[in-house]
C-alpha cells in the first residue's frame, strides 16, 4: 500500500493475534509554549488493537506506526462527516417547503442525524471488515 494514512505509536500489550498501539493524537496548538496557560490546547490518547500475521517481535514500548490505507481514510470520512451533513442539509431544506414549522425541522434533522449515526453504529462490525490497519516498525 504505497499511500497510507499512519499515526506515530507506542506498543502497549501484544499477543499472538493483535497488538495494542497508544496513538497520542495532538491538536494543533499543543506543541505552543503558551499551550499550558491558555487551556485550549488539547491531547488525547487513543489505544487501536490491531491484528498481526505471523510471528511478531514487538516489545512493550516500542515506536511505531499504525498505517490505513488512504481509500479507507477517505471512506470514513465519508461516512462519519460527509453523509451526516448532507443528511442534515437535505432535512433542513426540505422540510419546511412540505409544512414543517422551524422547530419541528430542527428537531427532525437532528433526529435524522441521530438515526443515520444509531444505523452506523449497528453496522460497526460490518463495516470494519473493509478497514485493516497494519503496522509499519519505525
Amino acid at each position: 500500500m504505497a499511500e497510507a494514512v499512519s499515526h506515530k505509536g507506542r506498543i502497549i500489550a501484544f499477543n499472538n493475534e493483535s497488538v495494542s498501539v497508544e496513538i497520542v493524537s495532538e491538536s494543533a496548538c499543543a506543541s505552543c509554549h503558551a499551550a499550558g496557560l491558555c487551556g485550549v490546547s488539547e491531547i488525547k490518547k487513543k489505544i487501536v488493537d490491531v491484528p498481526v500475521r505471523g510471528v511478531t517481535d514487538y516489545q512493550i514500548g516500542q515506536e511505531v506506526e499504525v498505517c490505513l490505507a488512504r481509500k479507507a481514510g477517505m471512506k470514513a470520512v465519508l461516512l462519519s462527516y460527509a453523509l451526516p451533513a448532507l443528511i442534515l442539509l437535505i432535512l433542513i431544506l426540505s422540510l419546511p417547503k412540505i409544512g414543517f414549522g422551524e422547530l419541528a425541522t430542527g428537531g427532525l434533522s437532528i433526529l435524522g442525524v441521530a438515526a443515520y449515526y444509531l444505523v452506523l453504529f449497528l453496522c460497526r462490525d460490518h463495516l470494519a471488515e473493509g478497514y485493516e490497519f497494519y503496522i509499519r516498525k519505525r
